[in-house]
């Protein structure tokens, strides 16, 4: 299980992620336009980077819906790796492998 720290600091950079996303798609729409003058490029820029970086969604990381871990995930179902073999019951269309 993953620290509830950790959980609610991935919450809150999907809200704020969520919150910000029209703004940072409009600024970095400007950043990118060739035709845009350099003082508008340095405004949009400065106004991105007064957003703040748990805006972007690179900050984000997948997380296990059920255990928060961080690594090993499968993104078709939301879980880790353990977490789908604990509950391959439930999952519709999985079948655990067996070799013998």
């Amino acid at each position: 299980m993953a620290k509830q720290c950790m959980i609610e600091r991935e919450k809150k950079r999907k809200k704020s992620y969520e919150k910000h996303k029209a703004k940072r798609k409009l600024l970095r729409a400007i950043i990118n336009d060739p035709v845009a003058s350099l003082d508008a490029k340095f405004d949009a820029q400065k106004k991105m980077a007064d957003i703040g970086r748990d805006a972007s969604a690179s900050r984000q990381r997948n997380r296990c819906g059920l255990t928060g871990r961080p690594r090993g995930n499968y993104k078709v179902f939301g879980l880790s790796r353990m977490a789908i073999r604990e509950n391959l019951m439930f999952l519709p269309g999985i079948q655990m492998a067996s070799w013998s």
